[in-house]
């Protein structure tokens, strides 16, 4: 089995315009194969419904919070398509709760496909020394690690972060819906998150 790596599925999502995980899929399934990857993603109609989702977002505005008497700031760059959904109060108000959702819940990365591949896999290995530890059998490590893996995105990815106003939903639930409601694609590019005297 191929070792599909972060770069490979960046590669295949340039090449295509599909999402991350879908392209992530593809590779599994053709077994690393580049080319395999892309016809099967066509075949699947993701790469075209993709390429409309994943329209240019060049458009935006930078957040900003600071909290607790000036000690945690928070900036967040959220994009869109036009400059008249930026100044829409429902965008405005997307881009403050994600300041604040950033200041309570203090990710480290936006997504899982932003996580280094060697930080994964440090993970993995402790996941699976733990099983080993408490005696799980052999068989059933493969599943427990995967699903300790997906707790440790909840808790590092903002995406995948349980939306502190509402943990029913998680952070992209709470953008899907702004995207639903104003009908442009909408992404955070990029997010930082500053508390004094915190060590870099």
């Amino acid at each position: 089995m191929a070792e599909i790596t972060s770069k490979m599925v960046k590669e295949l999502r340039d090449k295509t315009g599909a999402g991350m995980m879908d392209c992530k899929k593809a590779l599994v399934e053709t077994n690393g194969d580049m080319e395999k990857a892309v016809d099967l993603l066509r075949k699947k109609g993701l790469a075209a419904a993709a390429k409309r989702a994943g329209r240019e977002t060049k458009e935006g505005i930078i957040g900003s919070y600071i909290h607790a008497g000036g000690k945690i700031g928070v900036l967040v760059e959220v994009n869109c398509e036009t400059d008249f959904v930026a100044r829409t109060d429902e965008f405005q108000e997307l881009v403050k709760d994600l300041s604040l959702h950033i200041t309570a819940a203090a990710p480290l990365y936006l997504s899982p496909e932003d996580v280094p591949e060697e930080v994964i896999e440090r993970e993995k290995e402790i996941y699976r020394s733990q099983a080993l530890e408490e005696g799980r059998p052999e068989k059933i490590i493969d599943k427990i690690v995967e699903g300790k893996l997906k707790k440790f995105y909840e808790e590092v990815c903002l995406l995948n972060q349980k939306f502190v106003k509402d943990p029913a939903k998680t952070v992209a639930d709470r953008i899907s819906e702004t995207i639903a409601k104003l009908g442009e694609n909408i992404k955070v590019s990029r997010f930082v998150r500053f508390q004094l005297g915190e060590e870099k």
